[in-house]
């Protein structure tokens, strides 16, 4: 079993969702920015979407892109990630990276493939790569037995389903509505309608709902139909309001009050 099937798996044992929290690395700092994220860790996230920071986000909200800026201009890399995913797993969490195309095909797809595995990653979701241009990266994944998460809109066709789930490792990522990404008052009723559909045509593999909770009650609420939680803007937006240790401690204390929301399905 893949390291995500295996953490999902586990929270299902439970009766619960998984809890998934994303976070780019190198804001405001990169300490800074793995200190949130291990804070999320100890308040209950079971999983961390490190993401890296890139030039042309088209997926990203406002509040992710405030956050991302800043450290493209600061440079940061993927070595950074790295050492966010070694410092994620150390703390009990499941790493896994959030990137857009380029820059793992500018790093090396081979190469970012064994440097992710050597530092206790368990794959990545890469949202701008569709299954049938990613040959190399499944080939990749394949050597160094990472998963590989690809995702599912309101708009995917039953083909687009199949193909992309026979494609996928650890989980599909249902995006719950079109556009970009940021915290809104209310989940759409789209996420439950595609769950729904993944369900009844691939039964076999874990579904989780990203884009738009921000709260325990959002997050109870997706977790009624789905195995996981994404919660990003929500947590990026705690360091945009206090870009230091304090930021750090909020995104914690955010983390256990989605946690006690995944567990109160």
């Amino acid at each position: 079993m893949s390291a995500l099937a295996d953490v999902l798996a586990r929270a299902r044992a439970e009766d619960r969702s998984a809890l998934i929290g994303y976070l780019p690395v190198g804001y405001p700092d990169v300490s800074t920015s793995i200190d949130a994220m291990t804070a999320m860790v100890a308040g209950g996230a079971d999983v961390i979407e490190v993401g890296v920071p890139y030039s042309d986000p088209g997926m990203d909200g406002p509040d992710i892109q405030a956050a991302v800026d800043p450290a493209v201009k600061a440079g940061i890399g993927l070595r950074d990630v790295f050492a966010a995913v070694s410092a994620v797993r150390a703390a009990g969490a499941v790493p896994v990276v959030m990137s857009y195309w380029n820059p793992l095909e500018k790093y090396g797809v081979g190469r970012f493939a064994a440097d992710l595995a050597a530092a206790g990653g368990a794959g990545a979701i890469t949202p701008d790569l569709i299954p049938e241009e990613a040959a190399q990266w499944i080939a990749a994944t394949d050597v160094h037995d990472l998963d590989r998460v690809f995702l599912l809109a309101p708009s995917s066709t039953d083909a687009r389903i199949l193909s992309t789930v026979a494609a996928s490792r650890g989980f599909v990522y249902a995006a719950s509505t079109m556009g970009v990404t940021g915290v809104r008052a209310a989940v759409s009723d789209a996420a439950t309608n595609l769950v729904s559909r993944i369900r009844a045509l691939a039964p076999e593999i874990a579904v989780c709902v990203g884009l738009g909770v921000s709260n325990a009650d959002q997050a109870a609420e997706v977790a009624a139909f789905s195995d996981g939680v994404i919660v990003g803007s929500a947590f990026v937006r705690c360091l945009l309001d206090s870009p230091d240790a304090a930021g750090a401690k909020a995104a914690g204390t955010l983390a256990a009050e989605l946690a006690e929301g995944v567990r109160r399905r």
